[in-house]
C-alpha cells in the first residue's frame, strides 16, 4: 500500500520531514485523523495502546490521551489544535500534559491528493536543535513516527477494504 515513504532531519534546522505516499483517498485517510476512535486504533509506535481522556478537534481544542508503552509506562500527552482544515491540514502542538514542557513540538500535518493515492506530509519544528536531537536519541523519534504511520496503513488497509 505504501508508494513511498521517506524522513528528512536537516542538520541546521529543527525540524523532522516525514513524508508517505499511500494508496488510497485524500478524504479516508484525513478521517483517520481525526476521528476518535481510528486515532485509539493507530498512533503511536508499535506495541502502544493509547486511552483518550478527552478529544476536542477544533481550532484550539485538546486531545488528551495516555500512550502506554509496551514495557508497561505510561506517557501523558495533550495535544492543542492549532489549525483543522478538512481534508487538507491538521496542525497542532504536542506535549506532555506538563507546562513548558521543553520537548513541547508542533506539527503541521497536509494531506495532497494524487489521483487514487493521498501524500502525507509531516513537518515536526522544535523549539531548539537540541530538543529536536533529544527527541531522536531518547525516543527513537523518527523511527517511533514511522512505526505510527505503518499502524495508520494497517488501519486504512483494513477500513478500504470493509
Amino acid at each position: 500500500m505504501t508508494e513511498r515513504k521517506e524522513a528528512i532531519v536537516p542538520h541546521d534546522g529543527r525540524e523532522i520531514i516525514l513524508s508517505r505516499l499511500v494508496r488510497a483517498p485524500r478524504d479516508i485517510v484525513f478521517q483517520l485523523w481525526i476521528s476518535e476512535d481510528k486515532l485509539a486504533e493507530w498512533w503511536g509506535p508499535k506495541g502502544f495502546t493509547i486511552t483518550i481522556e478527552s478529544f476536542n478537534l477544533s481550532t484550539g481544542g485538546e486531545w488528551k490521551f495516555v500512550m502506554h508503552g509496551p514495557d508497561g509506562v505510561d506517557y501523558r500527552n495533550r495535544v492543542v489544535f492549532i489549525e483543522v482544515l478538512e481534508p487538507e491540514r491538521i496542525s497542532f502542538s504536542q506535549s506532555s500534559d506538563t507546562d513548558n514542557d521543553p520537548d513541547q513540538f508542533n506539527t503541521t500535518v497536509t494531506f495532497q491528493d494524487q489521483g487514487d493515492s493521498t501524500c502525507i506530509d509531516m513537518r515536526l519544528i522544535f523549539k531548539t536543535n537540541e530538543a529536536r536531537d533529544h527527541v531522536i536519541r531518547s525516543y527513537d523519534g523518527i523511527e517511533a513516527a514511522q512505526q505510527s504511520l505503518d499502524r495508520l496503513e494497517e488501519i486504512l488497509f483494513k477500513t478500504i477494504a470493509e
